[in-house]
């Protein structure tokens, strides 16, 4: 038992905590976006089916030494592609498909070691019961859980701020080796001892089986219980990290939450108690799905989280608690984690690769809560009918909402697409003619707006106007003889490009295609700017590491997707990079508006770091075509930043030197939260 137990604890603990190791060695080369974990995600459901699937087969249809060999031999193979650091050919130029590209990734890099550790669990349960008959092994189920969540939520707290990238997938990889010795002793010992023979040992009429075989109907449920947690999963992490910033302690946060439910379910002592959870899950989803509905709310971080967390948690427990009311015999147990794997593969397919081709919105987050109402009423539908009205008005509410939420979502809107980097609309707004303006919202966010009377529609607007730290910069070195060349990362709707003048080069660098396409043909800043316009498509920072020096006279970081930023881009070794393709005099502009994170030391403490100047430009919006904007200037010489037009306009920066400077091995978002 002993063995048995300490080698899934260390197979789960491996588990779940390569996903934020390796997911975080490649979310720089894709942007910083938050679509890198869902596709991660997939990828793990997808091979953890893959595993469950191979135990199955492993379990019913070999003898036990040919089980035994089998294995043992894939377990020696996998050794082969240890450490689990990714080449850097797998680094995308720029046009690939980038589910595609994270998904081949991902295979080379850890597909076998992560096939071989979903494996241990159902084979490890179905050799004990094997050696043990009569004891039930859905316990050891609940210990992989356990210690699933111990290395999710060790990650944020205990290893990421401690320790450099490279080193985890090192330490991570010399764990798998333990692993590996483990899994071998466990199943070699499966083979002494024998309570009772296999069924693949025995002849099927010797076997006396006090159940019959679970049905297909019965099946079916099991699977759509695991697709409904695993959609709720994806797309609640969706919600919340698309509004942040893609990182791995927000990540965790309802993956946490999702194998807690598993432990507590799975445990055997009666935390999931049916009469109470029924009732708490009706009200759940109703909540949920106006919090997603209502416009009001959207912006209001903490409510969001507490909303969706806590749902999250009660619709998880009422999944995987009509699970374990639902699981089979010990020897149908592999059949049982098949069934779990697949609807879980299937939740994050449909999530994680579906609804981006097929959706023009995250839409499937309020579809789950439909899916999962709707599942409540089929699961109630013999309790007493004060659980079938619950279910019923959830049912309704939540449908209300999505027609609500698709309502709003359409409302004024001309343009909408979506792709691997989130949610583009292009909204028309405004009662007056003067007051008429296009909108480019990114997720939940304004990215630029152009007001559509003649007068206007050449002027700079949003966080870019004349006042802003932009805007000042721009002006303050437009004196000068010769032309200005501008990079600016982030194209949004081009508003920039106002402030070229004849000769001046603007070049932009953007990843998302969709938002060079709506900037060209919804929007006029390009084509009526004086300068010379280059578009560059792809990451920037992988950009600005292969291009010659550009030698820019100012270079302007704008390429947040909602109030998430890309925190690749944000770190001591991206800003060393800017600075080759600098002047010698030349500008570096963050812009770090942001609800939620106070960016600003994080951006004194890197020009710190390097010896820079730093100059933060607070401008409250009172411009009539302006908003609210916050620019942090950094300049090698401070006589770049004492120009009237800057310097008048300063705010006071509060250095925090008691936080760590940010690098590509270390940001700390908890320490900047407002």
């Amino acid at each position: 038992m002993l063995l048995s137990a300490f080698t899934i604890f260390v197979s789960a603990f491996l588990l779940f905590l390569v996903q934020p190791i390796v997911a975080k060695q490649i979310l720089p080369w894709f942007g910083g976006s938050a679509a890198v974990w869902t596709t991660c995600l997939v990828f793990f459901q997808i091979t953890l089916l893959l595993g469950y699937t191979y135990a199955d087969f492993a379990v019913r249809r070999l003898v036990s030494r040919t089980q035994i060999r089998i294995h043992v031999a894939l377990l020696v193979a996998s050794v082969l592609v240890l450490p689990i650091v990714p080449g850097a050919f797998w680094k995308p130029a720029g046009d690939e498909d980038p589910v595609w590209l994270i998904l081949g990734l991902l295979a080379a890099t850890i597909g076998l070691p992560y096939f071989l550790l979903s494996t241990t669990s159902p084979l490890i349960q179905a050799w004990f019961a094997r050696r043990h008959p009569g004891r039930s092994p859905y316990r050891l189920f609940a210990l992989s859980n356990l210690a699933s969540m111990l290395a999710l939520l060790g990650y944020p707290f205990l290893l990421e701020p401690w320790t450099a990238t490279k080193t985890q997938a090192w330490g991570w990889s010399a764990g798998y080796l333990l692993f590996v010795a483990l899994c071998t002793a466990a199943a070699f010992a499966s083979l002494r001892d024998r309570g009772s023979p296999s069924p693949a040992d025995t002849p099927t009429s010797v076997i006396a089986e006090d159940t019959s075989p679970p049905t297909f109907k019965r099946q079916l449920l099991w699977c759509a219980l695991a697709a409904t947690g695993s959609v709720l999963l994806l797309a609640v992490s969706n919600h919340v990290t698309q509004n942040i910033a893609s990182v791995p302690l927000l990540w965790i946060v309802p993956l946490a939450l999702y194998l807690l439910t598993f432990i507590l379910c799975f445990d055997g002592t009666g935390w999931y108690r049916r009469e109470i959870f029924l009732g708490m899950l009706a009200g759940a989803v109703t909540v949920m799905a106006w919090t997603r509905a209502d416009p009001d709310l959207t912006h209001e971080l903490l409510l969001q989280i507490v909303v969706f967390c806590t749902g999250l948690f009660v619709a998880c427990m009422f999944c995987h608690g009509e699970l374990v009311r639902l699981k089979p015999a010990p020897r149908y147990l592999t059949r049982f984690y098949l069934m779990i794997s697949l609807g879980g593969a299937a939740g994050s397919v449909v999530v994680g690769i579906l609804a981006p081709l097929i959706l023009p919105a995250d839409f499937e987050l309020g579809a789950a809560l439909v899916g999962c109402a709707l599942l409540l009423l089929w699961q109630v539908r013999r309790e007493p009918a004060a659980f079938g009205v619950l279910a019923l008005c959830a049912v309704l509410v939540s449908i209300g909402c999505v027609v609500w939420g698709v309502g709003e979502f359409y409302r004024g809107t001309l343009v909408a697409s979506r792709n691997f980097y989130g949610v583009l609309r292009v909204q028309d707004a405004g009662v007056s003619e003067s007051d008429r303006r296009r909108q480019l919202i990114h997720g939940t966010i304004l990215h630029g707006k152009q007001y559509l009377a003649p007068e206007f529609r050449r002027q700079a607007t949003s966080y870019y106007t004349a006042e802003s730290g932009i805007g000042r910069l721009i002006e303050s070195l437009h004196p000068r003889q010769q032309p200005l060349k501008v990079g600016v990362i982030g194209l949004g709707a081009g508003t920039i490009a106002t402030f070229g003048a004849k000769g001046d080069t603007y070049r932009f660098y953007d990843i998302n295609p969709g938002v060079i396409d709506l900037a060209q043909q919804n929007f006029t800043y390009l084509q009526d700017s004086d300068a010379t316009i280059e578009l560059a498509l792809g990451d920037a920072r992988l950009k600005l590491e292969h291009e010659p020096s550009q030698q820019f006279d100012v270079l302007a970081i704008d390429a947040f997707s909602s109030d998430a930023i890309p925190v690749h881009l944000l770190t001591k070794e991206a800003v060393q990079i800017y600075l080759k393709h600098m002047t010698p005099d030349g500008v570096i502009a963050f812009h770090v508006t942001n609800r939620y994170l106070e960016l600003v030391p994080v951006v004194e403490g890197i020009a710190q770091e390097l010896n820079l100047h730093a100059l933060w430009i607070h401008d409250e919006g009172n411009d009539p075509l302006g908003n609210l904007s916050n620019w942090v200037l950094l300049a090698t010489k401070p006589d770049r930043l004492t120009n009237p037009r800057l310097a008048d306009a300063a705010t006071p920066i509060v250095p925090r030197r008691e936080w760590r400077v940010w690098t590509d091995d270390f940001n700390n978002l908890v320490q900047v939260l407002r």
